[in-house]
């Protein structure tokens, strides 16, 4: 063999050295399995976990029903083989079984472990509520054994106020129906992308009770009451002329700057723990002029430091 061919037969083996060293580096991470996106679902029984889970299915979520605490890791690691088939997991899980918070926090430990991102909503309601759904259906609670409905739902809140304090959003569904529940979802859920933090600034009355779902409580009581004015009075907070006066009132202003500084400190610590949703209620004592009108100047406010608002004015018209 001459040495041209000894030449020409090295740069072949050579050449198809790199070609296969190439293409089993690209076939190693191309076999690097995609970690699915995880939202578990709690809460109360007879809160709406089966609808918010339907509406995640129905925004194309992969939804596992009732499953153990023990196999969320196995079913997280089953979609991160699916070649990208199964990018989004949401799985609802409940009390029924004793050790449901010692498997839920060894596997929520399991999944940090792994790097997992997950999210967890919890689905509140009051007592009130919780028993005339109970009583509507004609079914007993899960938990209540030979006591009565109220005694299963106080069992049941013991067992949940750790995960409760965990969670990532809580929904209050006790004045919710069906697709209000839904709209909430779509608003949290839907889109290709998701912002690294949302808001829902609402607005509320002390007399009605405060939101149970509320992170932070701002009390704007300390604004002279625009009910007192007689040409205000029949208006709500979505008035100008009810927005003016509460705002030329002394430390409306700087109360809604100051406290705006504020909530960019708390958005950027909420950021770097992983926290994605805060709910911000703003009262007043009847939900219908203070706190309407500070509400809207605030969440105006936290739009334009580019955190997504939802804008609910609960007891608004309730009078």
């Amino acid at each position: 063999m001459t040495e041209h061919a000894h030449e020409r037969q090295d740069d072949r083996a050579d050449g198809a050295a790199d070609v296969s060293t190439g293409s089993a580096k690209e076939k190693a991470e191309a076999a690097v399995p995609a970690i699915p996106e995880l939202v578990i679902i709690s809460g109360m029984s007879g809160a709406g976990r089966s609808t918010a889970a339907k509406c995640l299915e129905d925004l194309g979520w992969f939804v596992v029903d009732n499953l153990p605490p023990a196999l969320i890791p196995t079913m997280v690691e089953l979609g991160a083989r699916s070649q990208g088939n199964v990018a989004r997991i949401a799985v609802v899980v409940d009390v029924r079984g004793r050790r449901f918070f010692d498997n839920l926090r060894d596997s929520l430990a399991d999944l940090a472990s792994k790097h997992v991102t997950r999210r967890i909503v919890f689905l509140e309601s009051s007592d009130d509520a919780l028993v005339r759904r109970f009583e509507s259906v004609r079914r007993p609670h899960p938990l209540q054994g030979d006591g009565r409905i109220v005694d299963g739902i106080e069992a049941e809140r013991d067992l949940l106020r750790e995960l409760r304090g965990d969670a990532d959003l809580v929904i209050d569904t006790s004045s919710l129906n069906v697709h209000e529940l839904r709209a909430k979802m779509d608003a949290q859920f839907a889109g290709d992308e998701e912002p690294e933090l949302r808001a829902t600034v609402m607005s509320f009355g002390y007399k009605y009770g405060l939101p149970v779902d509320a992170d932070l409580v701002v009390d704007c009581r300390f604004l002279p009451n625009p009910h007192w004015v007689p040409e205000l009075r029949p208006f709500t907070g979505l008035n100008e002329e009810v927005s003016g006066y509460v705002f030329d009132q002394p430390g409306a202003k700087e109360f809604l700057n100051q406290y705006t500084e504020l909530l960019q400190l708390i958005a950027t610590g909420y950021r770097r723990e992983g926290k994605r949703y805060v709910t911000i209620a703003v009262g007043c004592t009847g939900g219908k002029h203070r706190s309407v009108a500070m509400s809207e100047k605030l969440a105006a406010r936290l739009a334009t430091e580019g955190i997504e608002t939802v804008l609910v004015h609960r007891d608004m018209g309730r009078e």
